[in-house]
């Protein structure tokens, strides 16, 4: 058995390409338009993680999602949590649960998705404006 990838449906490709690729900093490994179907597939990984795939699966006939906490979320292990909250931030991302133990945060995807951000290794000292920054929302 070999973990394949995990499937979230978007309701904007383009908004949630610049979350996922240009925020987050995954790849798109793939692309396929499937015009019969009135879809398009994107397959993105981490930077040299291309065996644990993200499919975004786009309808072209609007749709709309409801979620639940019931799919729980993402998880990416990061090398520096500081810059990357500090990256998503500078693209307009909410940070729902900041890094405030230098370890762990969780971020908002467009259609919603929960995203966990762990910081590889042994956590950061926690620093400012982290430790003091409140949760936004629900993570």
């Amino acid at each position: 058995m070999k973990y394949l990838h995990t499937m979230v449906r978007v309701t904007d490709l383009e908004a949630s390409l610049r979350f996922y690729r240009d925020a987050l900093g995954l790849e798109v490994v793939r692309r396929k338009d499937y015009p019969q179907g009135r879809f398009t597939l994107v397959y993105l990984a981490a930077p040299g993680d291309a065996g644990a795939e993200l499919e975004l699966t786009h309808n072209w006939d609007p749709e709309a999602y409801t979620g639940g906490r019931n799919f729980g979320h993402l998880a990416y292990a990061v090398e520096d949590i500081y810059a990357l909250c500090r990256r998503l931030q500078a693209q307009g991302v909410t940070i729902n649960r900041p890094p405030r133990d230098g370890h762990m945060a969780f971020v908002r995807s467009p259609d919603n998705i929960s995203i966990e951000l762990l910081q590889a290794g042994n956590p950061l000292p926690p620093e400012e404006p982290w430790m003091s920054m409140p949760n936004t929302g629900s993570w």
